[in-house]
C-alpha cells in the first residue's frame, strides 16, 4: 500500500474540516483508501488529489452530486468520446461560473472603494 495519512493530516493539508471529510466518506464522494488496525481512515496522495478537485469545485457552487459526476468521469480508465464531452461541458460550465464569481468580486471591490470614500 502506498504511503498513507490519517484524516487529521488530510484535513490540515487541505484546510477542510474533519466533519466534512467524514461526510464525504459517508456519501461516497471521498472514500479512504484504507483503514488502520484501529479502524482509522487512511488516505493516500491520490485521495488528496481527489479532495483537491472537490475543494476547487466548492467556490464555484457545484453540488455534491455534480462533484461526484465529475469524479466518476475522471475515474474512468478509458476516456471515451462521451467522457471527453462531459469533461468539455464541465470545463465550459466552470469557466462561466468563474466569470460570474470574478464579476461578483469586482462589485465587492467597488463597494469597498465606495466605503473608503465615505
Amino acid at each position: 500500500m502506498p504511503e498513507t495519512m490519517h484524516i487529521g493530516e488530510l484535513a490540515e493539508r487541505t484546510g477542510m474540516s474533519l466533519r466534512t471529510l467524514r461526510h464525504y466518506d459517508e456519501i461516497g464522494l471521498l472514500t479512504p483508501s484504507g483503514r488502520s488496525d484501529g479502524g482509522f481512515r487512511l488516505y493516500t496522495d491520490e485521495d488528496l488529489r481527489r479532495l483537491l478537485v472537490i475543494r476547487r469545485m466548492k467556490p464555484l457552487g457545484y453540488s455534491l452530486e455534480q462533484m461526484g459526476d465529475l469524479l466518476r468521469v475522471l475515474d474512468a480508465a478509458d476516456h471515451t468520446a462521451e467522457a471527453r464531452t462531459v469533461l468539455q461541458d464541465f470545463r465550459a460550465d466552470a469557466a462561466e461560473r468563474r466569470d460570474r464569481l470574478a464579476k461578483q468580486l469586482e462589485m465587492a471591490d467597488e463597494f469597498l472603494e465606495q466605503l473608503d470614500r465615505i
